[in-house]
């Protein structure tokens, strides 16, 4: 599968990925009201933004369209929007992510990374996956946060 840069016009795309991973794959940890108010339908005007100020990747599926998001926030040092359209689950996009974001990060002078995730995320296998075993520590930020510390 092609991993790229998104461009701002991929904006819209990238949103209904974040929606559908976030609508599929948090169900069983999150109320539903919890869900609507974190997956809007409409898009928050900034979003573009964010894909235009970072490097934002797409992997794009078999059919040559975007199916996996995620972005290295170069403010933050952290990884962010990590999301895998539900019918892609399992094929490792979001390991393709995370690994161009490291590459990114390290091309940019970052020694570390830190990444956030919902209690789900460790049991959906993008968090168990190997680029994990390197060097992290689990910080409880609140009961709907774990803090990853990652060193590249």
């Amino acid at each position: 599968m092609n991993i790229r840069l998104a461009i701002p016009a991929d904006a819209e795309a990238c949103w209904n990925i974040r929606n559908q991973a976030i609508r599929h794959g948090c169900q069983r940890s999150y109320a539903a009201a919890v869900i609507d108010a974190w997956a809007p339908d409409a898009m928050p005007a900034s979003y573009r933004a964010v894909i235009a100020a970072n490097p934002f990747f797409i992997v794009e599926g078999p059919d040559a369209r975007p199916a996996a998001t995620g972005y290295l926030d170069l403010t933050s040092g952290s990884v962010e929007a990590v999301f895998t359209l539900p019918a892609y689950t399992g094929w490792g996009f979001s390991s393709q992510i995370i690994n161009a974001i490291k590459d990114e990060a390290r091309k940019r002078g970052f020694k570390a990374l830190t990444l956030f995730s919902t209690p789900n995320a460790p049991t959906n296998g993008v968090l168990n996956c190997p680029f994990f075993n390197v060097h992290f520590h689990n910080h409880a930020l609140s009961m709907d946060t774990l803090c990853r510390h990652l060193i590249i």
